[in-house]
């Protein structure tokens, strides 16, 4: 089983604030096949996949676990507002590899 995929499923659907019904009546699948899914019970088609993928506008690559990076759709944006976004992913990503860093060396001073 795919163990990535039923905790991404779960997660990205949580992250929407979607209730199990709500995500099968989107893609057009019952309640229970979105629960299986979550609970690793049973895997989507390709076809259920790439619908899911779609909803949550991830790669298949995202929710099959063979890749972390998860995509944002901009293209609804302004291009400044498009811009506006990328400066803020890359400020949070500096600041993130910062603490890491920070973290990184307390521990080899504390350790």
């Amino acid at each position: 089983m795919i163990i990535d995929l039923s905790i991404r499923l779960r997660q990205l659907r949580l992250d929407k604030h979607l209730k199990q019904e709500q995500v099968a009546d989107l893609i057009g699948v019952t309640k229970s096949a979105i629960s299986a899914y979550e609970n690793d019970l049973r895997q989507p088609s390709f076809d259920v996949l790439v619908q899911l993928a779609n909803l949550y506008r991830v790669s298949t690559d995202y929710l099959l676990g063979r890749t972390d990076k998860r995509s944002i759709d901009l293209s609804d944006l302004t291009a400044a507002e498009a811009t506006l976004v990328c400066e803020l992913v890359a400020s949070m990503s500096a600041r993130n590899r910062k603490i890491a860093q920070l973290n990184e060396r307390r521990g080899r001073y504390n350790g």
